[in-house]
């Protein structure tokens, strides 16, 4: 590797020369790995001085950020006149790059949010706990700490406004019974423009906005201007519109005075591995959201500074309240204020209240962050006592903080998958699952290989580790993808196919790989005949269990789904002429075999690349069949 690919860390001069380079002037700066790809995107006032602190022995960063500054090799700056434009490049580069170590707060899927695809041209409504950032016109709401609320106003803003109901149309040709009953506008056969219903996610997003009075007013005009022209039935469909409203917000817990400012209230509560911030959001006098998020811990005042900049980056400019009352003063208070108020278009006051309802509001919400700490505490006692007990029974020499774990599932060798889930410190960890489709030609239906199935895996996932081997740049202490422990479901066989392979690529000393057998649930070890001796129940053996599980069910879904498109294409493949392209366009279409059966010649002809020739074609094929 040549040295300007090396880390910084690694090559102290080249570090020094590029460090006197920076400027001491506001901007904006970028931390480079080997590949060129961004880490971290930050501002300062003083570009040298800060961009200098990352790399000084005496600052005690975060492990998360320890970590990004043994993987820097290159830094680039962009210099800006102001330390406000500074903040605002800052805020479009993150959006646009989305770096790793931007994320300040942790993506465990701990806390829900409310997604509207705007990116479909019927957008759909709906909880997640998983956002997707390749989709940018989506809007995502939240994260919200009370799910069941969520839940509940969902359910209800369904009931009153008619939406999408359905990812996929029940039927083909007509509506099913929500239509009928004015629960959908009928968006499966356009029964409504995309446009006008447009009109109606719009409404939908503003009560997620913080905006249902404003909303109630709005529709409050609409239902007089109605009744005024006579159309008796609609002002009476928006009169129960508005009652619905209504009663969402008197569902609300807390009530407060002072109805006239919009108001966003945030507190903290830190222990020593995380920081758990609250966010309320109080609009007409009540509390309409309540946001959780999980940071690093830090200095007080640096945390909510973060969180705020983090949250406010991605919400319409629209959402953005007058007043933000905090529990800490911010070390950046006025530039952030100044930055709101550019994307509100109005001024935006940040308080730190001492005395009196401001100040109980923001006591109320420290209270709520200190409830979620104690929480998150407890669950994290329980993880370490798990994986401090698997360390023991394995002899493993520290706490597995990544466990990945394999299965194959396959019919007599039919469909043959394979899962790898993983989990971060005792959690599942969703963003990490993968599938793998079994290449091997030797495994086909009426002849199943679970040990070379295995092996395929296994070598495929450590392909390119085994290359970081040979080329000396293997680091698994500082690869977050490198597993701490590798379980395989199976027994001693299959640990014997996949210690194969790690031997092959010289790997066998740096994973710690064991399998669970399905039996006796008895764990083997590499080079050991007999199993380890563990009660099942010991909090660690119940770990390793809950992984093979998830490992087993994430394989058995993926199985199943490869058998049913497999089942799916296998009556299209006997139609001459359809390609498998085409095959694609015509499921993409129909969404059902059944569907396609059942079309006429016309309507298949309305498929791209299915000509009227092909379309008789098929449709000759699958009646004549039934006739013949």
């Amino acid at each position: 590797m040549t040295s300007d690919r090396q880390p910084l860390l690694q090559t102290p001069d080249r570090l020094e020369a590029r460090l006197k380079e920076i400027p001491p002037e506001p901007g904006v700066y970028f931390m480079r790995d080997r590949d060129d790809a961004i880490l971290y995107i930050g501002k300062s006032k003083k570009l040298r001085s800060r961009v200098r602190s990352y790399f000084r022995e005496s600052n005690h960063h975060t492990e998360r950020i320890a970590m990004m500054v043994r993987q820097v090799c290159d830094i680039e700056i962009v210099v800006t006149d102001t330390e406000a434009e500074a903040l605002a490049l800052e805020a479009n580069l993150i959006k646009k790059h989305q770096p790793h170590f931007n994320v300040l707060l942790k993506d465990d899927k701990k806390y829900p949010y409310l997604c509207i695809t705007w990116s479909e041209q019927y957008p759909r409504i709906f909880i997640t706990r998983k956002r997707r950032p390749n989709r940018k016109a989506d809007r995502y709401y939240g994260p919200y700490t009370d799910t069941r609320l969520l839940r509940s106003t969902l359910g209800l803003i369904k009931r009153v406004f008619p939406l999408r109901q359905r990812r996929k149309p029940l039927y083909k040709n007509r509506t099913c019974l929500n239509y009928d009953i004015g629960r959908c506008p009928g968006v499966c056969q356009s029964k409504i423009t995309p446009e006008d219903y447009h009109k109606i996610v719009q409404k939908v997003a503003m009560v997620f906005q913080g905006r249902g009075h404003e909303l109630v007013e709005i529709l409050t005009a609409q239902m007089e201007k109605a009744a005024e022209e006579l159309r008796f039935e609609a002002a009476a469909a928006i009169r129960d519109r508005i009652a619905g409203l209504e009663s969402l917000g008197a569902a609300q817990k807390v009530s407060l005075p002072d109805d006239r400012i919009s108001r966003d209230a945030i507190a903290v509560s830190q222990g020593e591995r995380h920081a758990c911030v609250q966010l309320f959001q109080v609009r007409a006098g009540q509390l309409v959201g309540r946001l959780g998020f999980i940071a690093s811990t830090g200095e007080p005042g640096a945390v909510l500074q973060h969180v705020l900049e983090e949250h406010y980056r991605s919400v319409d400019p629209v959402e953005i309240p007058s007043e933000i009352l905090v529990q800490h003063d911010l070390p950046e208070g006025e530039l952030l204020a100044d930055w709101l108020g550019d994307r509100r278009g109005r001024k935006v006051s940040l308080v730190a209240p001492q005395r009196q309802m401001k100040a109980e509001l923001v006591a109320m919400v420290a209270r709520n962050a200190d409830r979620e700490l104690e929480r998150l505490q407890r669950q994290d006692e329980r993880n370490i006592r798990d994986l401090t007990d698997l360390m023991e029974i394995l002899d493993l020499p520290d706490l597995p903080h990544r466990i990945e774990c394999y299965d194959i599932s396959h019919v007599q060798g039919s469909d043959a998958v394979a899962s790898q889930v993983v989990f971060l410190d005792g959690i599942p960890a969703k963003q990490h699952y993968r599938r793998y489709k079994i290449k091997n030609p030797d495994v086909k239906s009426g002849r199943s290989d679970d040990f070379a199935s295995l092996a395929e895996v296994l070598g495929r996932r450590f392909r390119k580790h085994a290359q970081a081997r040979r080329d000396g740049t293997l680091k698994p202490e500082t690869d977050e993808d490198f597993p701490d422990l590798v379980v395989i479901d199976g027994g001693k066989g299959q640990l014997s196919s996949v210690v194969s392979v790690l031997r092959d690529y010289d790997l066998i000393d740096s994973v710690n790989v064991v399998s669970l057998a399905k039996q006796r649930e008895e764990i083997f070890r590499p080079g050991e005949s007999d199993p380890t001796i563990a009660e099942p129940d010991r909090p660690g053996v119940q770990l390793v269990r809950r992984a093979r599980d998830e490992a087993h069910r994430f394989a058995v879904s993926f199985h199943r789904q490869q058998r049913t498109e497999r089942m799916r294409r296998s009556r299209l493949d006997e139609v001459p002429g359809l390609g498998f392209q085409r095959q694609k366009e015509l499921l993409a279409h129909f969404r059902s075999l059944d569907y396609i059966v059942q079309a006429s010649p016309e309507q298949l002809a309305e498929v791209p690349g299915i000509g009227p020739s092909l379309a008789r074609q098929i449709y000759d094929h699958f009646h004549l069949e039934q006739h013949g």
